[in-house]
């Protein structure tokens, strides 16, 4: 049975949430905050729609398999470190900044693109693990009846 008071909140939850993590995300890589902590936050908005209408209904919301999300996230991470020895020649994972700065974002570099990195693979993980469980469950409770 689902909960009409779950599933209107949980309409406008969502994408309050994932705005929330993408802040937390840009916020990151100049204060407490980051690629985990906003990754988690989007899981857990994901998670939340999940309880709301069902783990399928929350995969299509998805629009990408979770194992993509961590490949991607993974090549994202890997490559903000090659970045600095292609391009100038420093030790793998050594940080480039660029020049301007933005007034919302303050200045671009490869922190930033290391920790939308692990925005993403955490995303994926962490809802490749409940979108799991969640189904195996669904199936043993279905089982019992």
């Amino acid at each position: 049975m689902r909960s009409l008071i779950l599933t209107t909140a949980t309409r406008y939850l969502l994408p309050l949430m994932l705005l929330f993590s993408v802040f937390i995300l840009f916020r990151g890589h100049d204060d407490p905050g980051g690629g985990f902590i906003g990754g988690l936050v989007a899981s857990a908005a994901f998670a939340l729609y999940g309880f709301a209408y069902g783990m399928p209904e929350a995969r299509r919301v998805l629009l990408f398999d979770p194992l993509k999300l961590i490949g991607v996230g993974l090549l994202t991470a890997v490559a903000s470190g090659l970045i600095s020895p292609i391009v100038e020649g420093r030790p793998f994972m050594a940080s480039i900044w660029g020049k301007q700065e933005y007034a919302a974002l303050g200045k671009l570099g490869t922190p930033l693109m290391f920790d939308i990195g692990v925005y993403i693979t955490v995303i994926g993980v962490t809802l490749l693990i409940i979108l799991t469980l969640a189904e195996e469950d669904g199936e043993q409770d279905e089982g019992i009846n």
